[in-house]
């Protein structure tokens, strides 16, 4: 019998075995207590499933639904046992993981028409039942070559066709009572980890809601986003006019060399998009356009397009920057670790901004502000501003569909634009795709290209980005009045050639590391866009790539 040191989340702790044969992790996890629901574990900055076999000494944190890599495994296997309860109950129809949505994953069931409650009713007794018979989920390891050909063994035709483009040869299947599936992630060991969900019918689909991050034993609250949901579909039915709706897709097309006419039907769209904005626009005779964005949504791109229909339109539009209206650093609020809260909307002089904005709107001159971040203070400035009624006021920040923002301003005045860049590619039926992962891709490069920070910089930082997100622009975002979607359905095969060799840099030791190797691995299926030739100098994408006419 042999002695096993371990440090677990900070605290040694020691296991007698026998003959060396170490111990499951997953029996370490019963012993530990945790907010949310364990499914990971990290070991010397390696994810490991819990599953795994520990043999020597070593420090170990266990993950669970509270953290981002922790969560995506629950979501996975709950994923997973939705699909087999509708192949069960729906006789080997297709499923569709589609995207984030109300709080939670929208799916869709092909079964000829839409669900009912009776439907969700059964779904949800069936994956009960799954989840009580806490079936084993069985990781088989296995060549590309084998993969493809047990796929087409269970006709399972399109991951097939996928797996060919696979750069490593390596392959995880999982099977589990008899279903078998490609999942691009770590699963849990069986179906009894899930202990806590819920479905909700909306639209044509299903809504999937995991544990709430507050208490692991409830599920998430559904939050409907009728809006949100209207431009996902929208987004859905442009995906289909163009053929592209998953990587496979995609990928031929590029090899066909076929994708010019894509990349012009899509920059088309935007345009028309655009347009149908601005008409709105002069049409309501709105004096306030205000334009919110989660980060690398193409916010600059857009503002500077839609200034060019409006211009179009007659009209003479002006841009203010919220920039100028940073109270002074002393007045600034910290946030929960005493940092200066500079994405707060305190962190603005509310009463000066909707002081000048009104007294612009009533026709009279205001001396916009300027502020120095140097010296953390506003500065005299000579900068003088009147509009005219035919001149509306563009306002880009994150606070943009905040209401307090512009609080002394009648909405009727107002036009609120939402702009994110809500992906409709997935890599297959059942693995999506996050919006977050493009945006992140999309930031990636940029900040390499335009700003001189490394991968690792910018993967460092995003968690910091992502709290702002979630804490001053996704709550409002139904507040808008229109939402437009800035992904290209090409994009990521045009931004793999640049991420690619910057994620590489990162070394196993980094802290980015499990980030950097998580999105090289869905990057990996992607057939490289070379010739980004088609891509016009105005494109939203070329605010990331290099090569824009208006964005500097």
């Amino acid at each position: 019998m042999g002695k096993l040191n371990l440090n677990i989340n900070g605290k040694v702790k020691s296991y007698f075995i026998e003959d060396n044969s170490g111990i499951k992790l997953e029996d370490i996890a019963k012993e530990n207590e945790s907010d949310g629901i364990i499914t990971l574990v990290l070991i010397d900055n390696k994810l490991k499933e819990l599953n795994y076999v520990v043999k020597e000494e070593c420090s170990i944190k266990f993950l669970d639904t509270t953290n981002i890599d922790g969560g995506r495994v629950y979501s996975r296997v709950l994923n997973f046992i939705f699909i087999m309860a509708c192949n069960e109950l729906f006789k080997d129809k297709r499923v569709t993981i589609e995207h984030s949505l109300a709080n939670g994953l929208y799916c869709e069931v092909h079964i000829g028409r839409r669900l009912n409650d009776v439907d969700i009713d059964n779904i949800k007794n069936k994956m009960k039942e799954i989840i009580d018979n806490n079936y084993k989920i069985e990781k088989i390891s296995t060549t590309k070559e084998k993969a493809i050909s047990i796929f087409e063994e269970y006709n399972m035709i399109d991951k097939a066709e996928l797996l060919k483009y696979k750069e490593y040869n390596d392959v995880k299947i999982y099977k589990c009572n008899d279903y078998i599936d490609h999942f691009y992630g770590h699963m849990l060991p069986s179906t009894g980890y899930i202990r806590t969900f819920d479905l909700k019918l909306y639209k044509n689909g299903v809504i999937i809601l995991g544990p709430s991050n507050t208490n692991k034993n409830i599920p998430k609250e559904f939050k409907p986003q009728p809006k949100l949901a209207n431009i996902y579909h929208e987004s859905e039915i442009w995906s289909q006019l163009i053929g592209v709706e998953k990587v496979l897709n995609l990928n031929k097309i590029i090899e066909n060399k076929e994708y010019g006419d894509v990349i012009r039907t899509v920059e088309a769209l935007h345009e028309k998009k655009l347009s149908q904005i601005a008409d709105i626009i002069q049409l309501q005779k709105k004096r306030i356009v205000l334009i919110a964005a989660p980060s690398s949504s193409g916010k600059t791109s857009f503002a500077h397009r839609l200034c060019i229909h409006l211009r179009v339109n007659n009209l003479k539009p002006v841009t203010i920057s919220l920039d100028n209206y940073f109270v002074d650093r002393d007045l600034t609020p910290l946030d929960e670790y005493g940092n200066y809260d500079f994405e707060s909307i305190y962190a603005i002089n509310l009463e000066q901004f909707n002081k000048d904005l009104k007294d612009l709107l009533e026709g009279k001159e205001v001396c916009i502000p300027k502020f120095d971040f140097k010296l953390g203070k506003q500065v005299k400035s000579n900068k003088k501003l009147k509009i005219d009624k035919d001149q509306p006021i563009i306002l880009e920040g994150i606070h943009g569909l905040n209401p307090m923002l512009t609080s002394s301003i009648d909405n009727n005045e107002k036009f609120k634009i939402y702009l994110s860049a809500l992906t409709q590619v997935n890599l297959d039926d059942h693995n999506r795709i996050p919006t977050t992962d493009l945006r992140l891709i999309r930031r990636i490069v940029r900040d390499y290209n335009f700003r001189g920070y490394s991968a690792e910089t910018t993967i460092l930082n995003w968690s910091s980005v992502r709290r702002g997100e979630e804490k001053n622009i996704f709550p409002y975002q139904e507040e808008a009045d229109i939402i437009f979607n800035s992904a290209c359905l090409y994009e990521l095969a045009v931004l793999k050639k640049y991420a690619k060799p910057l994620l590489e840099e990162i070394k196993d030791d980094s802290s980015a590391y499990i980030e950097a190797n998580r999105l090289l691995k869905f990057l990996q299926y992607f057939v490289e866009l070379d010739d980004i030739s088609d891509i016009p100098s105005i494109s939203i994408l070329r605010e990331f790539i290099g090569g824009s006419k208006i964005v500097d």
